[in-house]
């Protein structure tokens, strides 16, 4: 299979955003010449008089391999066939036939990973058992603060539900959702990790610093959830769209030129 070993690709997304920096302050790319070469040439040869429609100008770029890398990362198929390798080395990725195809694929996953904030909300719905009412000023007077849930177990996740607090829960939630995976949790799931109220475990910080209430980010968390959900679901539909299914299985990587 031909492949090609980009390096430092833990920090790929880093070339979207910035680029990468040396110990000297050199900003320099994540893709080697020696890499884009080896691109260039592979496909040259590949579509020979019809090399620059397939790449869309003279030469395929560094930022055309980025998204290319992207979205074969992202490959259920390459995951699958190569799942133990990837457990043990850096990726070495292969030269897929479509070059076109998975460029494009990795740009609209990039524009929806980095722009997540920005994502229009999926349509969650909220249900409140009573309705809504701003949180107390001051802790501990005032109205009663719902206890904080940022819950998701495996019966909310059948039932489509996010538990937020006592009092509201969103519903609507699709299967779907809960597979964009970063690292061992969803990205659903990091969202109601990191909004949890912690309690430091140093009393001295826990004393004076220790400020943090759910209830005063409860709205905002609602909204990023939503926008969290739709990046997630649209992840998915991307992602599902790339694997190769024939008679029930998942068709391997290398069998992957014989079909496209």
């Amino acid at each position: 299979m031909n492949t090609v070993a980009p390096r430092h690709v833990r920090t790929l997304i880093r070339l979207a955003l910035a680029g990468c920096y040396t110990e000297d302050g050199e900003r320099v790319s994540n893709i080697t010449e020696w890499g884009l070469k080896r691109v260039n040439d592979h496909y040259r040869k590949e579509f020979g008089r019809h090399f620059e429609e397939m790449a869309g100008g003279d030469s395929i770029s560094a930022e055309d391999i980025f998204a290319y890398t992207y979205a074969v990362l992202h490959d259920p198929v390459y995951r699958y066939d190569y799942k133990n390798d990837l457990l043990r080395e850096f990726p070495r990725l292969p030269l897929y036939h479509d070059f076109a195809y998975w460029r494009e694929m990795g740009r609209e996953l990039l524009d929806l990973h980095i722009g997540f904030e920005s994502a229009d909300p999926y349509p969650l719905e909220r249900v409140d058992k009573s309705p809504p009412s701003q949180p107390s000023p001051i802790k501990g007077k005032g109205a009663i603060t719902p206890r904080v849930m940022l819950r998701a177990n495996k019966q909310d996740k059948e039932r489509g539900e996010i538990q937020i607090d006592s009092e509201t829960k969103l519903v609507g939630v699709p299967e779907s959702a809960w597979r964009y995976m970063l690292g061992n949790r969803s990205a659903l799931e990091w969202v109601l990790d990191q909004y949890k109220e912690k309690k430091p475990r140093d009393p001295t910080i826990r004393e004076r610093f220790n400020t943090y209430r759910f209830a005063d980010y409860k709205e905002e968390v609602i909204e990023l959830l939503r926008r969290v959900c739709a990046v997630s679901y649209r992840t998915a539909e991307i992602v599902d769209g790339m694997a190769y299914w024939m008679d029930g299985k998942l068709v391997v990587s290398g069998d992957r030129d014989k079909h496209e």
